[in-house]
C-alpha cells in the first residue's frame, strides 16, 4: 500500500490522480490533501478518501472546513506552512506535486528533504530552482518521477539506454488553438478562445501557457534539469494530433517515441506505480483511425514565449525564476482581460530586460527574484509600460 499526499487535489492533475486511487484502492491510500479555494470539491474528496491532514489557502477557509465537518473533521492547516505539513507527513511514501505556479516550490523541496518520492507535475519547481531541487534529490536518494505527458514519454524512451548515446530530446506540442490562426488576428483572440484547447483538458493557467507555447518553454527548462541534458540537445516539434507525447533520438539515428491517447491518467498512473504499469480502463489508441501524424517546427513569430524561455535558461541564475513569475502575472492579467494575448510575451520580455541578474546559492535568492518579478510586472501593467 503506497501512501500519498496530493498537493493541488482540486486541480486537473489532482482530480485525475484521485481517480487512479479510486480505481486501485488496494494499492494507494490518501493521507493528505491540499487545495486552494475550491472548498466544495475538497469536501467531497475528504468524504471519499478520508485523509488525516488537509491544507487550504488561508485561515478563514480552514475554519469553514472545520465547522463543516465538526468532530469528524481531519486536521486542517493553511498557507505555505500547511502545504509543507501535508508534503512532509512522516507516513507519506510519495508526494504528488500538482500545484500550479511558484507556490509549489517550497513544499516540493521540503518533501524531498524529508526523503519522500515525488510525482512531479509542478514544473515551476525545476524552472525556478532546478539545480537546487535536483542536487537535494540526489543527496537524499529521492526519485523524481515526471507526471507531465511529455516528460513521462521521454523518461520511458530513455529507459535502458545510456545518456551519452542521446542525440536529442524532442518535446512535442499540440500548438494550441491558434497554431494556424493568421498572425494578424492573434491580438484579437478572446479568453474563451484561448481556453479552448483542441486535445487536452487542463487548468486555465496551463491552457493559456499551451496556447502561447510558454508551457513548452517551461518544459524545455524542466527537461534540462530532470534528465541532465544540455539545452542544445532539447528541441520542440509541433504535433497537432497529440498522439506522440515526445521522443528521444539516439546517435545511430533511431528515434524512440511514446504514444497514447490524450489522457493524463496514463502518465500519472505510471509515476505512481513505476516500475509497474496499471491496467487502466481507457480506450486504446487505434492508429488505424488516425488520418496522419504530422510534425513541424514552431514558428518563432507566432510563439515568442518559447524564445523567451530558451533565453532565460541560457542566461541562467535568477532569470528563469523571473520568467516564470512574470508569466504568471501576465497570464492572470490576460484571464482578467486587462492584457491582450499578444501582450503576454511583451510584458515578460520587459520584465526580463529590467532584471539585474543575481547568482543563485539558496532558495531565498530565487524567492527574492520571484518577488521582484511579480512587483515589477504589476507596476508595468499599472503604468501600461509593457509595449
Amino acid at each position: 500500500m503506497k501512501r500519498l499526499a496530493i498537493l493541488g487535489s482540486t486541480g486537473s492533475i489532482g482530480i485525475n490522480t484521485l481517480d487512479i486511487v479510486r480505481q486501485f484502492p488496494d494499492r494507494f491510500q490518501v493521507t493528505g490533501l491540499s487545495a486552494g479555494r475550491n472548498i466544495e470539491l475538497l469536501k467531497e474528496q475528504i468524504l471519499q478518501f478520508r485523509p488525516k491532514l488537509v491544507s487550504v489557502l488561508n485561515a478563514e477557509l480552514s475554519e469553514i472546513l472545520q465547522r463543516e465537518f465538526g468532530a469528524s473533521s481531519p486536521e486542517v492547516v493553511h498557507g505555505v506552512e500547511g502545504l509543507i505539513r501535508v508534503a512532509t507527513q512522516p507516513e507519506v511514501d510519495q508526494v504528488v506535486s500538482a500545484i500550479v505556479g511558484a507556490v509549489g516550490l517550497i513544499p516540493t523541496l521540503s518533501a524531498i528533504k524529508t526523503g519522500k518520492a515525488i510525482a512531479l507535475a509542478n514544473k515551476e519547481s525545476l524552472v525556478m530552482a532546478g539545480k537546487i531541487v535536483m542536487t537535494e534529490a540526489r543527496m537524499k536518494g529521492v526519485q523524481i518521477l515526471p507526471v507531465d505527458s511529455e516528460h513521462s514519454a521521454i523518461f520511458q524512451a530513455l529507459l535502458g539506454h545510456r545518456k551519452d548515446e542521446v542525440r536529442r530530446l524532442i518535446l512535442t506540442a499540440s500548438g494550441g488553438p491558434f497554431r494556424s490562426l493568421p498572425l494578424a488576428k492573434l491580438q484579437e483572440v478572446t479568453v474563451k478562445e484561448a481556453l479552448r484547447h483542441p486535445n487536452w483538458e487542463m487548468g486555465k493557467k496551463i491552457t493559456i501557457d499551451s496556447a502561447s507555447l510558454m508551457n513548452k518553454g517551461l518544459e524545455v527548462i524542466e527537461a534540462h534539469w530532470l534528465f541532465d541534458m544540455p539545452l542544445e540537445k532539447i528541441t520542440v516539434q509541433i504535433h497537432p494530433q497529440s498522439v506522440v507525447h515526445s521522443m528521444v533520438e539516439y546517435m545511430d539515428g533511431s528515434i524512440i517515441s511514446q504514444m497514447g491517447i490524450a489522457d493524463m491518467r496514463i502518465p500519472i498512473s505510471y509515476a505512481l506505480s513505476f516500475p509497474e504499469r496499471l491496467p487502466l480502463n481507457l480506450l486504446p489508441l487505434d492508429l488505424s483511425r488516425q488520418e496522419g501524424l504530422t510534425f513541424f517546427p514552431p514558428d518563432p513569430e507566432r510563439f515568442p514565449c518559447l524564445r523567451l524561455a530558451y533565453r532565460s535558461i541560457e542566461i541562467g541564475e535568477t532569470m528563469p525564476a523571473v520568467l516564470s513569475a512574470a508569466n504568471e502575472i501576465a497570464v492572470n492579467a490576460f484571464l482578467e482581460r486587462s492584457l491582450r494575448f499578444t501582450e503576454i510575451p511583451l510584458l515578460i520580455e520587459r520584465v526580463m530586460d529590467r532584471h539585474e541578474l543575481k547568482p543563485v546559492h539558496t532558495v531565498e535568492d530565487i524567492l527574492r527574484a520571484d518577488s521582484w518579478a511579480r512587483v515589477t510586472s504589476k507596476a508595468l501593467l499599472e503604468r501600461g509600460k509593457w509595449c
